[in-house]
């Protein structure tokens, strides 16, 4: 855009001697400031009128993408809406102003709040216990992991440093284990996009005295739910591990079943991903740990207080607005979603593994690949109708992936607009092919080097001198 106060940064409309308010009078006396702490030259800070200001924010704010703007079918992220009487409930004044070393007698209610809350997860997962110490939902995996480490410690089973992570793992389970100081092993994925038990069974008998645990994700990457996993837990049981649930993709299984009555021993939850939190550029989060009977006595200390305490609250409030009679809703309303997406979309995209997905489902790019239109490709032109991409090249067993993860939230008008455009897109690659390559063209900002972004970041404004900005 050309308009300066839709594509400049906030420094670049800077005056100088304008400003935007107005300090109260001294009411404290003047107090010298140490030298040490002074500054040696005055801070670059823009300087601009009210209104330059609030049109410059305002104007940012609408370039953004929210559950609350538009569809966001991101998928393996579960960016579902997230309901108003939560943010109001977490928003009290006295939630928002507690203090983590606040008198015990003064926050009686919060605690009972939060034993509420681990009393819900554990009905609602099947599992006995919970710390609410994690911040975020790889924070929970680190957690849970080291629980895992300290039980076989423990029992003075020092060789278990070995943890068996599935091919279609998300990444944050093999880089969990390694800080954790384990080693990952790496189990196989059959052709319908499931364990491959008998891969499974070589690992159990070449190094079972060496596992630690198998971390697992069900459904998994690809929305598919592993129906092996008793045999699967009674192999990892047997040779002495234990088993672990990534609770990335917990939101089609409430009120449908429970990962501790599938053998599941430790896992985690992404509070604000299933459980309603608005999410997205680092957080806030919440990764509670959940364990059965007898585990409790191994949760690491990863932190003095409990995590983001709103997070929690929100969560509250869901689970309490849902009820017991609406909470097994959510899963099968989250697979109807995503499997009529599939079924409307599978004749102009590939679907690699046909069948009964859970709450979400992976396209291989386009079924006509001779039009050189790539799944980025596609990503990219849905920008100019308004919708945010699917998640992308994830997982990693497709050269194309395109990953689509509707909620439960979505009603059929806006499903049946999102397959209209998916279906436009299609058309458009055989018809114009060169217009969806060179997507988005009506946005602020085209396609960005994505690579020299990740590379050489620039985070922070450094104002320029008059012969810097001549050059």
């Amino acid at each position: 855009m050309n308009n300066r106060l839709y594509g400049n940064l906030i420094f670049e409309l800077s005056k100088e001697g304008r400003r935007g308010y107005s300090l109260p009078r001294n009411h404290v006396g003047n107090y010298e400031i140490p030298a040490s702490m002074r500054r040696t030259k005055d801070a670059e800070l823009p300087a601009c009128d009210e209104l330059t200001v609030v049109r410059h924010y305002t104007n940012l704010s609408n370039n953004n993408f929210g559950v609350d703007t538009g569809f966001y079918p991101l998928g393996s992220c579960t960016m579902k809406y997230n309901p108003k009487i939560n943010e109001e409930m977490a928003s009290l004044p006295k939630f928002q102003n507690l203090h983590p070393l606040q008198p015990d007698n003064t926050v009686l209610g919060v605690k009972a709040l939060v034993l509420f809350l681990e009393q819900a997860l554990c009905t609602l997962t099947g599992l006995a216990h919970f710390t609410f110490k994690p911040y975020a939902g790889a924070h929970g995996e680190l957690t849970g992991l080291m629980t895992i480490d300290n039980y076989h410690r423990s029992r003075g089973d020092m060789a278990r440093k070995k943890v068996i992570v599935p091919d279609s793992a998300h990444g944050t389970n093999p880089a969990s284990a390694a800080v954790c100081g384990l080693e990952v092993v790496e189990v196989k994925s059959m052709s319908d996009g499931t364990v491959d038990v008998d891969d499974l069974k070589r690992i159990v008998a070449e190094q079972g005295d060496e596992i630690a645990a198998m971390m697992m994700t069900n459904p998994n990457t690809l929305g598919l739910f592993e129906k092996n996993i008793p045999e699967i837990a009674e192999l990892i049981h047997n040779c002495g591990g234990l088993m672990y649930y990534d609770g990335a993709n917990l939101n089609p299984m409430l009120g449908v079943c429970r990962p501790g009555d599938m053998g599941f021993d430790v896992m985690h939850i992404n509070l604000h991903k299933t459980f309603s939190t608005p999410h997205g550029g680092g957080g806030p989060g919440a990764g509670p740990v959940g364990v059965r009977e007898g585990l409790q006595e191994f949760f690491p200390f990863v932190s003095p207080y409990n995590g983001n305490f709103c997070v929690m609250m929100r969560a509250c409030a869901y689970i309490l607005s849902l009820g017991a009679e609406q909470i097994k809703n959510v899963g099968p309303l989250a697979t109807l979603n995503a499997n009529y997406i599939k079924e409307s979309l599978k004749d102009v995209y590939e679907l690699p593994i046909d069948g009964l997905c859970c709450h979400e489902f992976v396209f291989d790019g386009l079924k006509d690949k001779s039009t050189g239109v790539t799944t980025m490709d596609v990503a990219k032109r849905l920008l100019d109708y308004g919708y945010h991409a699917p998640t992308i090249y994830f997982p990693l067993l497709f050269h194309e992936s395109l990953m689509i993860e509707p909620t439960e939230n979505e009603s059929k008008e806006t499903l049946d607009s999102f397959i209209a455009v998916m279906r436009k897109i299609a058309e458009e690659a055989k018809t114009h092919p060169d217009e969806v390559k060179s997507a988005p063209h009506n946005t602020p900002i085209g396609r960005v080097d994505d690579v020299l972004a990740a590379k050489h970041p620039i985070v922070t404004y450094r104002a320029m001198k008059n012969d810097e900005m001549k050059d």
